[in-house]
């Protein structure tokens, strides 16, 4: 009788795995709409600290627990997040306003920011050194990658080495070239999602091995994976073409769709252009675009946004902000002369 009980309820999931349709196969995570649970007034049990685990929550968890209590559902469906930023290019007080909208860097509330810290905005210094701060404050916590601007042609033209040169010397800024040398040129988070500077490459068949075997500790080439990793961007329509950049390539939603395949990774971020609205997402959700400079060199109206990823599925969530005020010292004001006169 066991057995055929048992017999029984097999054959039933296998009937429901069968006429299981694409939506029921979905991550619970979809389902959850957890920033809008209200945790009831009373209730005393223990609270995330502006949603982030802290040791003062494992400890006061732990005691609930001890005493049979339960915790509240709101905190036991949030899941530590990761927060994405896209280019600040030297644009500090832009970058603060970031922390204090999304909190300091810490174990429980990671970063990654994708390049492009530097030139065009004149507090460069400022950016680069904060970031680095953060960096050895947090080596497992707090994520730098190259973008096409930690190189010494872009910095000698759109003004991070004369801003180092006036607030410092020559030798500091050599110094910055060295260490911009050794930054990661992507990040893979969890095995599903792919971050880069620019983007996807002038040739199919490039793996996630090929890119570790990146010799990155030079200037980069004018053609190549190191290169389109920097410079590539792209396009609505399939294919590639030369980049209106004169760098790299333009790849489009096919290119995308094979080398996540090739790779078992869900989708791409990347960085590298402006946009209006400070994000983007192009080839059916499988290409992101993040940038967190917000009224780009005081001229664009753009917003900024940064991205967090949580959960299984690393869905993102997108939170935007507009730029605030600086000093009075404008964009470009250390460029060379001839990069002061116009913008790429």
């Amino acid at each position: 009788m066991k057995y055929q009980e048992c017999n029984k309820i097999v054959k039933q999931k296998a009937f429901e795995r069968a006429i299981a349709s694409d939506e029921m196969k979905r991550s619970v995570v979809d389902s959850l709409d957890i920033e809008n649970m209200m945790i009831e007034d009373q209730y005393t049990g223990p609270k995330l600290e502006e949603g982030k685990v802290t040791m003062r929550f494992m400890k006061e968890m732990m005691e609930c627990f001890k005493d049979q209590k339960k915790l509240h559902r709101k905190c036991a469906y949030q899941t530590e997040k990761i927060t994405i930023c896209g280019d600040t290019h030297g644009q500090f007080y832009d970058l603060i306003n970031i922390f204090e909208l999304n909190g300091l860097p810490s174990e429980t509330n990671p970063y990654l920011f994708n390049g492009d810290f530097v030139d065009r905005g004149s507090f460069s210094l400022e950016v680069i050194l904060t970031l680095f701060g953060f960096k050895l404050l947090l080596p497992d916590s707090f994520y730098l990658l190259r973008g096409n601007h930690e190189t010494d042609n872009m910095n000698q033209m759109y003004g991070f080495e004369g801003e180092v040169k006036a607030k410092y010397t020559a030798q500091m800024f050599t110094l910055f070239s060295e260490v911009f040398q050794w930054l990661p040129l992507a990040q893979c988070i969890n095995g599903k999602v792919l971050v880069m500077h620019g983007g996807l490459f002038s040739e199919d068949g490039v793996t996630l091995d090929d890119l570790k075997k990146i010799d990155r500790n030079r200037q980069p080439p004018d053609s190549g994976p190191m290169c389109d990793l920097l410079w590539s961007d792209p396009q609505p329509q399939n294919g590639r073409c030369v980049s209106k950049r004169g760098v790299s390539c333009q790849f489009g939603p096919d290119v995308t769709e094979r080398f996540l395949d090739q790779n078992n990774l869900d989708y791409i971020v990347r960085s590298h252009e402006v946009k209006a609205e400070g994000y983007e997402v192009t080839h059916s959700g499988k290409c992101i675009t993040v940038f967190s400079a917000p009224n780009y060199c005081d001229q664009m109206c753009n917003k900024g946004a940064y991205i967090h990823l949580s959960g299984s599925d690393l869905k993102p969530q997108f939170h935007q902000f507009t730029a605030v005020p600086h000093p009075n010292v404008k964009p470009m004001a250390y460029a060379n002369s001839l990069m002061q006169m116009g913008m790429m």
